[in-house]
């Protein structure tokens, strides 16, 4: 009776280990996914800044200017904020509603503002963006015309 009790308690501790590492492993990948997500953000809002001479990366940041503006306002899911969830559920955590931005920016820095107010201000940085690429390609066919 002894041994078959040891031999239960050794297999439910055995299973537990296992259910917290893959918990502990599936938490670590959605956190890995959270920096991602961050740096996206950062590449988006920042980007410009980046690619001064650099032609694919130049397009490239267009490219994810329109999509930050379309997944703000569209009902489009990010597939980041997808993945993030789904590995936060494979641990055991709650996934949060809504998006990466809402979730942990207005939290942290707006606590007070509308989710509204914070998507324009996602599209009118994305627009700023993308009215400075313009500035310059205009700028650059004016002066090969001009030659």
């Amino acid at each position: 009776m002894a041994a078959s009790l040891l031999t239960l308690l050794a297999v439910n501790s055995r299973r537990c280990y296992a259910t917290l590492v893959v918990s502990n492993f599936y938490s670590a990948l959605a956190t890995a996914v959270l920096f991602l997500h961050g740096l996206f953000i950062f590449w988006v809002i920042f980007g410009a800044l980046l690619v001064r001479s650099r032609p694919v990366l130049r397009w490239l940041h267009i490219a994810s200017l329109i999509w930050g503006i379309l997944t703000e306002l569209l009902p489009w899911p990010c597939p980041l904020t997808l993945l993030e969830n789904w590995l936060e559920a494979r641990a055991g955590v709650e996934p949060y509603k809504g998006g990466f931005l809402l979730h942990y920016l207005d939290r942290l820095v707006y606590p007070d503002v509308s989710p509204t107010v914070l998507t324009v201000a996602g599209v009118f940085v994305c627009a700023l963006n993308l009215a400075f690429y313009a500035r310059q390609i205009w700028s650059t066919l004016h002066i090969r015309s001009a030659k």
